[in-house]
């Protein structure tokens, strides 16, 4: 079965070893991903602006992978903090309020960037290329 990498230009790929997502055969692994900002400035403040921006590297890393937001089944939300659970759970609401993947909502002690407040893992099931 054919296993295909997808990266976001990240530094730490090659670093860590590791892949912004996998794919193989029909699934798609969606990495961990924190808020990460172009050219390194600071994410948003808040729990909901950050999760919005952990989609949009989320769903650019599905799209590449020829999968969807549609096409998730389960996610996973690491969360420093439990007050940010609203704003989290609003942002993936209006991602997958239709779609309903399976979902776990973790607590952890922190993230490796202080300023990160959420961060995101995500899988997809797609058939076709």
């Amino acid at each position: 079965m054919q296993r295909r990498l997808i990266s976001s230009g990240s530094p730490y790929e090659p670093l860590v070893g590791f892949s912004r997502a996998v794919r193989v055969g029909e699934h798609v692994y969606v990495a961990g991903t924190a808020p990460v900002m172009p050219d390194g400035a600071d994410p948003p403040e808040d729990s909901y602006g950050q999760a919005r921006r952990c989609f949009e590297i989320i769903g650019a890393a599905l799209e590449q992978a020829g999968a969807s937001f549609a096409d998730v089944v389960r996610t996973r939300v690491y969360l420093v903090k439990a007050d940010d659970f609203d704003g989290v759970g609003r942002a993936h609401g209006e991602i997958f309020g239709d779609i309903r993947p399976a979902n776990t909502t973790l607590l952890a002690g922190g993230l490796l960037d202080p300023r990160w407040l959420v961060e995101i893992e995500a899988e997809a099931v797609v058939s076709g290329p």
